[in-house]
């Protein structure tokens, strides 16, 4: 009985998938609302994440490569 490994998607081929299906985002107004939520709490990452998706849905052209 022989063991080969079983082939798993790379990190890069992984993240390549994702950039090939389109994602939906939510409004900005909406996004801007979790931005200010997440900077009354202070919380860094919240903040971080909340502008990037600002970012991302008010300026779909950018592409993240």
């Amino acid at each position: 009985m022989s063991y080969r490994p079983i082939r798993r998607p790379t990190e890069h081929a992984a993240i390549r998938a994702a950039c090939r299906s389109p994602r939906s985002l939510p409004p900005v107004p909406a996004l801007m609302a979790a931005l200010l939520v997440a900077h009354e709490r202070r919380d860094r990452e919240g903040v971080q994440l909340a502008a990037h998706l600002v970012v991302r849905a008010a300026a779909p052209e950018v592409c993240e490569t």
